[in-house]
């Protein structure tokens, strides 16, 4: 269960970050609920989450996952442009979440 409270969490700050933009300094009202809603709800399951998870091995995985969530969904719906150095940085990044939680004793199996 408290993996799926993290997955919750990680997709709630993917949304809510993925409208910051849209909200254009929270002067659009849709995207800025969105976007406050969507961080508000990120929290509460993160906190429940870390009842279980360690809090370095959660954190790393929210970040990780939710980078590359985050830039996936930029390059698809806003334009941002990928370059090699990104991709590299992304891979990087994943391959430092599953060697985490793999391979350190600090998370939970």
């Amino acid at each position: 269960m408290p993996y799926l409270y993290l997955l919750i969490a990680i997709c709630a700050e993917v949304v809510a970050t993925s409208c910051l933009k849209s909200a254009e300094g929270f002067t659009r009202l849709l995207p800025s609920l969105v976007t406050v809603a969507g961080y508000g709800t990120a929290f509460c399951f993160l906190s429940l989450a870390l009842q279980t998870i360690p809090t370095g091995a959660a954190y790393a995985i929210w970040s990780g996952i939710g980078v590359v969530l985050v830039t996936a969904i930029a390059w698809i719906f806003q334009g941002q442009k990928l370059d090699g150095p990104a991709l590299v940085g992304m891979a990087l990044i994943v391959s430092g979440v599953v060697v985490i939680h793999v391979f350190s004793k600090s998370a939970p199996a």
